[in-house]
């Protein structure tokens, strides 16, 4: 615990009742956690839980990144950071406050801010950035994190999240701040006076929801399919329900869950890769015979779905959903005649081989980022004046690029072209699951699993830190019982052929991540979270049918967890 840190803000709270009545409320551990380390940009911004210490979201640490940020902006952009920052934020506790708290640092530096008059989803965040032509974006979101969590996102000039090699420019300026209690700020009194805040108008709601429409390939198809939307008490509400309903599609919504709450009282995680996320959702869709459930995180850049195949419900993973709209669409555009002649497909070094094999057999090659879209956004925009197309870009963590006038996971564009293929499906007499099933009868059975393991509290970094360090020095020559072929270390930018002994060097940002690729198609990936304390571990199998996938799967897993809790003394 850094106690010259915690002595500094119970100064301050001198002056601050509402800050000392936090910091005597914390309890020795709490404070031990709040003042050890602090809160850093991971792969999704910067999150924590929400209180009082250097490793705590509150509107402390918010100046402090919003110092940052400003200074960064007017040391790159010089006169054209007249042209301001757009911020949005979710419907969290705080989250409406903490984005005027943005808006008063940036103001003291004289940078205006666009606000909406409430919340509003991270993709039209990214998309306001482009469409008001500001330098910059700020999200206020912890995504789909318990409540006691908050975030904060920021984008560039194209609406794409900033990527380290300018993060750390911001980062830098971060670093110069002697105390974070002499930030300057403006009151939201003088920020109006001086024409330094602007409530965004309803055009903006507008011109998304109208380009979001785009991304349908048969808009003119009847729309028999009956679809059953929760936002999980998030901003997806009233977006992806307009967008929906706009289109044509036949939505009945969960009322309870279409409320903004904050505490996320009808589920246990707001989380929509997690089945349980979907139990309302799913007694609605039994009770109207669903055939599809759309579920959006609370910042609704991801969407997870649920699949009737005549007895219940199938919720597919992000990987299975990618897979099934590169094929969809990739058909689609053939059969219309408006197939790109050339073009990239894009994803990253965690996601499922699966679409891009399938886009790799219409000739399109595959470009491979680190976790985190802001890699794919970067991508997308080198394809700008050239003659390749943007084909599909995707994380296996249910977020989907179907069209690039966002630079994030868009769950608005996402619902529109899942609702429209299972529809397109459902006229030809079948479900999404079956559609899976003919293209692993084609392209191979690909299977896949993540296992997430939490290492909370003070020594939780360090232990993951032990963990990486024993996977990336030990000599691992076989996983599973399956040869690992080649292992590439993303930390240390190169990668090694264990049949050769030859090294090569790995093209893409430092990342603390390992990935070993083992024989028939397999490979295992070990990640510590950018954005809490876990270290995720990423499997994922080719065989021949779904029972030795599994059984594989299986396999692997056992192995490498066995050898977490051995190091780690973690009882599983």
């Amino acid at each position: 615990m850094n106690e010259k840190e915690y002595e500094l803000w119970l100064h301050e709270a001198k002056n601050d009742p509402e800050l000392m009545k936090g910091l005597k409320a914390q309890s020795k551990e709490e404070r031990e956690e709040a003042f050890t380390g602090e809160l850093t940009f991971g792969t999704g911004g910067m999150r924590g839980i929400m209180g009082y210490g250097p490793n705590r979201m509150s509107a402390y640490t918010l100046r402090k990144a919003n110092y940052g940020l400003a200074k960064f902006l007017l040391k790159n952009y010089k006169s054209d950071a007249y042209r301001g920052v757009v911020i949005s934020h979710d419907g969290r506790l705080n989250s409406r406050n903490f984005a005027f708290e943005c808006a008063s640092v940036l103001g003291a530096f004289g940078i205006k801010s666009f606000l909406f008059d409430s919340l509003r989803t991270t993709p039209e965040l990214s998309f306001s950035v482009r469409y008001v032509n500001a330098i910059a974006g700020i999200m206020v979101t912890a995504s789909h994190n318990p409540p006691k969590y908050n975030g904060y996102k920021i984008y560039n000039e194209d609406g794409c999240q900033y990527t380290p090699f300018y993060a750390d420019q911001i980062i830098d300026e971060i670093k110069q701040i002697d105390n974070i209690f002499k930030i300057p700020r403006l009151s939201i009194e003088d920020l109006e006076n001086m024409g330094l805040i602007k409530i965004l108008s309803n055009d903006v709601d507008r011109a998304f929801l109208d380009i979001s429409k785009t991304v349908l390939l048969r808009p003119n198809d009847e729309k028999k399919i009956k679809l059953v939307y929760t936002p999980l008490h998030g901003c997806g509400n009233p977006t992806v329900r307009d967008a929906l309903v706009e289109n044509g599609f036949d939505v009945t919504c969960v009322e309870k869950q279409m409320v903004h709450d904050p505490s996320f009282k009808t589920v246990k995680s707001p989380n929509p890769e997690d089945p349980r996320a979907f139990e309302l959702a799913s007694e609605l869709g039994h009770k109207i015979k669903a055939d599809l459930l759309l579920a959006t995180d609370p910042d609704a850049d991801r969407v997870g779905i649920g699949v009737y195949n005549g007895t219940d419900y199938v919720y597919l993973s992000g990987n299975q959903t990618g897979a099934l709209l590169v094929y969809y669409r990739l058909n689609t555009m053939k059969e219309l005649g408006i197939l790109p002649k050339k073009g990239k497909f894009f994803d990253t070094v965690v996601t499922s081989d699966l679409a891009a094999k399938i886009a790799k057999s219409f000739g399109y090659s595959r470009i491979q980022t680190l976790t985190g879209f802001k890699y794919i956004g970067e991508q997308a925009k080198l394809l700008e004046g050239t003659d390749e197309a943007y084909i599909f870009g995707y994380e296996e963590s249910f977020g989907y690029i179907i069209k690039d006038y966002v630079r994030d996971k868009d769950s608005i564009q996402s619902c529109l072209a899942i609702s429209e293929m299972a529809n397109y499906y459902l006229n030809k007499g079948k479900n999404l699951c079956q559609v899976l099933d003919e293209i692993y009868d084609k392209y191979g059975y690909f299977k896949e699993f993540t296992r997430s393991t939490y290492f909370e509290g003070v020594e939780g970094p360090k232990t993951m830190a032990n963990l990486m360090e024993y996977f990336r020095n030990e000599e691992i020559t076989q996983i599973g019982g399956l040869k690992v072929l080649l292992k590439e270390d993303y930390e240390t930018q190169v990668g090694y052929q264990l049949n050769t002994g030859k090294n090569y060097q790995i093209k893409l940002p430092k990342s603390n991540v390992l990935k070993f690729y083992l024989e028939n198609e397999c490979w295992v990936v070990l990640r510590p979270s950018g954005t809490e304390p876990k270290l995720k571990i990423y499997f994922e199998v080719k065989t021949p049918s779904e029972a030795e996938s599994e059984a594989l799967l299986l396999k692997l897993d056992g192995e490498v967890f066995d050898k977490i809790k051995e190091l780690s003394g973690i009882d599983g």
